[in-house]
């Protein structure tokens, strides 16, 4: 068969300059796609083989192989897999200069006027480029194949520009070669030396590292010509197989040691201390994937830094694709490390088009859900292990509880808190709501920057006086999470710093709500007065039912964002209108049973020093609660004046 010359249409010539100049950021990706074909090629022919008894190929030593020729500038990817026909080589690898490539051009063209890069990625990879990224780095490229089975060959020559030739090979072994004729090294437009052993190798473990198939790279001779290589044994060494082959996440449990798969995560991780817990999933159906994720042992030092690079590598049939995919797992998950492998993706699948993929949201999620219930798990199995991890990532798996709604109560399940009842014993909330005292109703808690600030504030004073836990939640993500008044098994979550406290059994209830009816009347008239004295910066003066000792203290309603939330907001440039809150005062506290007295026995003329008292008693309960006075040069002077009588 003479050798046919065929034209590249003018649609296909700008395509494929297009598809050479814009798809790939990084050149080395070549390799990948070509070691990737060269794969796929020797799954077909063993696939074939079964079903075939007369094929007649020779499945013994199915490899990929990899030769380099300084002198001649040509990289080599040779492999026996099942091959390609004449008629094949024209369908696949000249499938750029279809009739399709007119509307491929006109659709890419109208999603980029569009603005929809999204899209215009997503055509390019459905088109099928793997192969023509070897124009990137090569002036000529040219396949030679012979299909398993049959007795003839051939071979498919193009330099990318016009044309490219087809012809017929009497003499061509099993399988496909790819021969590149490379470009000259050029450092500033990324074209690296690719006849460099080095270079080969880093790209291999890169990218190829874990595919079923043995890549090896022939031995370059050490003499300057082949009889010279020869007598310095160049040739007679044995080819180095460049890849591990030792794709973990594809092989049962118990054929993986403790060891392996450390030593797995460490190739990802970079962090030589073994991890906490290794999670394994595989899933099976209409879209096949498997998992091999990896807890750390211990938080790194930027987990919370702007630009922290997430840990999960993504692969397409053991075909490395990208470093830090986000798309698959959430935020709050960001320190799990390790390894997805699809079956179904595109090679040439961007990130645009990951966080739109209905299968990589499907695996967002049950990758998520997966690592929560390893967590849970954990809790209960091995209490140790739960209360390290809890220790190192809890504050970051908190941030789940603002952004991911689908797994709030997974969340909350595992989560743990720091409680008043035991400094150096964290509690969950189901050993919460076990161990709530009778009559309890609801899981009580409180913010603050500190432990010792917490427990020091006058809103706890009741609940000490009545033995009722409270949780203290100190993280900055606790004022967030907290505001949207989550429930836990039918209980929702209260701020003892908010709205009415109504603590004790029914009996004790009703007790107090007959002495705090006698003590509203007692106080009615300087609640009043006190209320409208200080209406600029309260909405409201009542008696407290939570105060034990402080004379004393502030609360905000229910529904009223708190006063830390209020300072975050404004850090983050989002005005926040402010929000008048309640001063509650203790009827038992010689301070306020002094100042009703005087407040009933003067006239309206000479309350002026009430007045200052008042406003002190105001100030006095911001500071104790961490507040920030609004007028500070001023309490101090009344505060010495007051102190100067003393004397």
């Amino acid at each position: 068969m003479p050798t046919e010359t065929f034209e590249f249409q003018v649609e296909a010539r700008q395509l494929l300059q297009m598809m050479i100049h814009s798809i790939y950021s990084n050149k080395d990706v070549f390799l990948r796609e070509l070691v990737s074909n060269a794969s796929d090629a020797l799954d077909k022919l063993r696939l074939e083989a079964l079903r075939d008894d007369a094929l007649g190929a020779d499945v013994s030593d199915l490899h990929i192989e990899l030769e380099t020729d300084r002198q001649a500038r040509t990289l080599t990817v040779r492999d026996n897999g099942i091959g390609m026909s004449h008629d094949e080589v024209v369908q696949l690898i000249g499938t750029i200069a279809n009739s399709g490539t007119a509307a491929f051009l006109r659709d890419l063209k109208e999603a980029r006027d569009a603005g929809d890069g999204a899209a215009a990625e997503g055509l390019i990879g459905q088109f099928g480029v793997g192969f023509y990224s070897s124009f990137m780095v090569a002036d000529e490229v040219v396949l030679l194949t012979r299909r398993a089975g049959e007795e003839q060959g051939t071979r498919w020559t193009s330099t990318g520009e016009g044309t490219y030739t087809v012809e017929a090979v009497d003499e061509a072994p099993q399988g496909t070669t790819v021969t590149l004729r490379l470009k000259p090294e050029d450092s500033e437009d990324q074209l690296h030396d690719y006849t460099s052993p080095w270079k080969i190798r880093e790209i291999i473990k890169r990218y190829s590292d874990f595919i079923t198939w043995p890549v090896r790279m022939a031995p370059e001779p050490t003499g300057t010509d082949a009889g010279e290589g020869q007598e310095a044994g160049g040739t007679d060494r044995e080819p180095e197989t460049l890849n591990s082959m030792k794709a973990l996440w594809a092989r049962s449990r118990d054929e993986v040691t403790d060891d392996e798969y450390h030593e797995l995560y460490k190739h990802i991780s970079h962090d030589w201390i073994a991890p906490l817990e290794t999670v394994r999933l595989q899933a099976e159906g209409t879209f096949e994937y498997q998992a091999l994720l990896f807890i750390p042992s211990h938080a790194p030092q930027d987990l919370f830094m702007q630009g922290y690079k997430r840990g999960i590598q993504l692969y397409v049939k053991r075909v490395f694709i990208m470093d830090d995919c986000e798309a698959l797992m959430p935020s709050y998950l960001r320190f799990v490390k390790g390894v997805v492998d699809a079956q179904d993706l595109s090679l040439n699948v961007s990130r645009e088009i990951l966080q739109q993929d209905r299968q990589i949201q499907l695996m967002h999620r049950r990758l998520a859900k997966k690592v929560l219930s390893t967590v849970k798990d954990m809790m209960s199995g091995d209490p140790e292990r739960y209360a390290t991890l809890w220790r190192e990532f809890g504050r970051v798996i908190k941030e789940g509880l603002l952004s991911d709604f689908e797994n709030r109560d997974a969340i909350l399940g595992v989560a743990s808190f720091a409680t008043t009842r035991d400094k150096d014993e964290p509690v969950t909330l189901r050993q919460y709501v076990e161990r709530m005292k009778d009559g309890q109703e609801h899981i009580y808690y409180l913010t603050g920057e500190s432990r010792e600030a917490i427990e020091n504030s006058p809103h706890m004073e009741a609940f000490r006086a009545k033995g009722v836990e409270v949780l203290l939640l100190t993280d900055p993500v606790d004022e967030v999470w907290v505001e949207a008044e989550p429930e836990f098994d039918g209980r929702k979550l209260l701020s003892v710093a908010k709205g009415e406290v109504d603590l004790g059994t029914e009996e004790e209830k009703k007790e107090a709500a007959t002495e705090r009816e006698n003590r509203q009347q007692e106080y009615a008239e300087l609640l009043t007065w006190m209320t409208d004295r200080l209406s600029e910066t309260v909405k409201e003066v009542r008696l407290s039912s939570r105060l034990t000792v402080s004379p004393a203290c502030i609360v905000s309603d229910t529904h009223d964002v708190t006063p830390a939330l209020e300072s975050m907001y404004r850090a983050m440039g989002q005005p926040v209108p402010q929000v008048k809150r309640i001063l509650e005062l203790n009827p038992e506290h010689p301070l306020v049973t002094g100042l009703n007295r005087a407040y009933t026995g003067r006239g309206e003329d000479a309350l002026t020093g009430l007045e200052e008292t008042a406003g002190l008693l105001h100030d006095l309960a911001l500071l104790a609660e961490g507040g920030e006075l609004g007028d500070p040069s001023r309490f101090v002077r009344l505060m010495a004046d007051r102190l100067e009588r003393t004397l």
